[in-house]
């Protein structure tokens, strides 16, 4: 793709119960979710800006607004499922590791191996905890489901104490 194919891209930050969250998006997908603290924000805007050739301006276009509204009712408790559309920027490895994060049920776990074996690729757990963590959509593409195979929860680019905040809440 080339920059053509993107429209201008807006940026927005939203405060949530876990901290700040950036989101980068157009009218029609969400680009970029991340924290805005984390290791990757900084990061993961020069891939999205180099990638898109798009420059990145504050603003609200409708996938940005949709998907805030969708973060809040999770974070309330009300949503389960996410709708907004999402761009992703990836190998099909990596792709596939995604779509598959997306169908973990809200409220549970699985392991690395475990996302390996789904996707027919049983003895790449160590691929598959690496697009685990260039996943640029956060919760949205849920990798805090993912754990080890020992119940331990591994890492997690918003830190730890967001992870488990996160799967505690879905238990709850």
């Amino acid at each position: 793709m080339n920059a053509s194919n993107f429209n201008k891209l807006n940026y927005s930050i939203m405060q949530t119960p876990i901290g700040e969250i950036f989101l980068a998006g157009n009218d029609h997908h969400i680009y970029l979710l991340e924290f805005s603290d984390g290791r990757n924000a900084k990061h993961a805007m020069d891939q999205l800006q180099s990638y898109t050739q798009s420059e990145i301006k504050l603003g609200k276009p409708f996938a940005i607004e949709s998907l805030e509204k969708e973060l809040t009712d999770y974070f309330s408790g009300r949503l389960k499922t996410f709708k907004t559309p999402l761009f992703t920027f990836g190998s099909p490895f990596r792709k596939r590791v995604w779509d598959e994060l997306i169908k973990i049920p809200y409220g549970e776990t699985r392991s690395y191996a475990e996302i390996a074996q789904a996707i027919g690729h049983p003895t790449a757990f160590r691929a598959v905890a690496q697009a685990n963590g260039a996943n640029r959509l956060s919760i949205v593409i849920p990798c805090h489901r993912v754990i080890n195979s020992n119940g331990a929860l591994g890492g997690y680019g918003g830190g730890i104490s967001r992870k488990e905040w996160l799967l505690q809440r879905e238990k709850n």
